[in-house]
């Protein structure tokens, strides 16, 4: 049956976490027990510092929701919702020693508290861990899925690495990074949550078509986030993709319409990573001057409108309405 979940008091997010809270307890205790580690009690403590950090668990969610949504009534949504988490969290580990992070969701990166290699091989356990979860749903529907998001994400972060510092790069060359990185859990975590249910080939679609949207609205909003938002909002210091020379939109759309002058200045902070202090405040300003930031905005608020959009052909239900809500509100988070 379904039920009126939507509470105007409450953001999408919130209203995702408390009409599937029975659901998620049942994730969290499957993540718990297959993060443990007979043998190699590092995993757990590598794993337990970041899962249990109170992420937002927005991609094992939507899959949950997907589920609910198709009318599924069997126990290997569940199961799905653990993979994406695990896949995520893999992910981040790994990210965290590429971009020598020291700050996520927080607190200290488990590469800062343990070591490098500690976080790369937590990561690839996890990574199999989220192989073994998704075998036993017996879909090979859902294992080409989701394998096939995992090789796309590891493709988008080399993409990101070739084009990191490169201030030739294009919104292009960016979108396909972060339909990579980003967008490909989220339409996979949305997408399996309509093939557990077996729901039908146009409505997983819909489903993933609005997981892909909504993951590059997400993107996008974070990245703005970075040169804008508070460490506690973001999870990490403001200002890490600037000193790990990052080429973002706001960075691409503020060349694109640098003077030489200005853009001597982009060579020497992304380029050549000369930094110095104010230089920082100096970029802001240039994005500011140029409308970066508003016109960065606006594309991902592009992207939330076509989530929105692509939820015309999933059924009608109360979570429906969350999800559509949740597309703005990842946006909504610039200010």
């Amino acid at each position: 049956m379904a039920v009126n979940v939507i509470n105007a008091s409450m953001s999408p997010q919130d209203v995702l976490a408390e009409a599937l809270a029975d659901d998620m307890a049942a994730v969290n205790l499957l993540i718990r027990d297959r993060m443990a580690s007979e043998h190699a009690p590092r995993i757990p403590q590598v794993t337990a510092h970041l899962v249990e950090a109170g992420g937002k668990r927005l991609r094992p969610m939507l899959t949950l929701a997907a589920a609910r949504i198709c009318g599924y009534r069997g126990p290997y949504h569940v199961h799905l919702a653990a993979t994406v988490e695990f896949i995520h969290t893999a992910t981040l580990l790994h990210d965290d020693v590429v971009d020598e992070s020291t700050r996520r969701r927080g607190r200290p990166t488990a590469n800062l508290l343990w070591d490098n290699k500690s976080s790369v091989l937590v990561g690839d356990y996890l990574f199999s861990r989220s192989f073994q979860l998704m075998v036993e749903t017996g879909s090979l529907r859902v294992l080409d899925i989701l394998a096939n998001a995992s090789a796309t994400i590891a493709e988008g972060e080399v993409l990101q690495l070739t084009a990191a510092q490169d201030l030739t790069t294009t919104e292009a060359v960016y979108l396909q990074v972060v339909r990579g990185k980003t967008a490909a859990l989220f339409s996979a975590a949305c997408e399996v949550g309509g093939v557990i249910a077996g729901a039908t080939d146009p409505v997983t679609r819909a489903l993933f078509a609005y997981g892909d949207a909504l993951g590059i609205a997400f993107q996008i909003a974070d990245d703005l986030l970075d040169y804008g938002g508070s460490a506690a909002a973001i999870g990490k210091n403001t200002g890490d993709d600037f000193r790990e020379r990052k080429v973002t939109l706001p960075v691409i759309m503020a060349v694109a319409a640098a003077t030489p002058e200005e853009h001597a200045f982009w060579v020497r902070v992304i380029e050549k990573g000369q930094q110095a202090d104010g230089d920082l405040e100096q970029a802001l300003a240039l994005m500011e001057r140029h409308g970066a930031m508003r016109a960065a905005r606006g594309e991902a608020l592009a992207w939330a409108g076509r989530a929105r959009v692509a939820l015309a052909a999933v059924p009608d239900h109360a979570l429906k309405e969350a999800l559509g809500d949740l597309a703005d509100y990842v946006v909504a988070r610039i200010h």
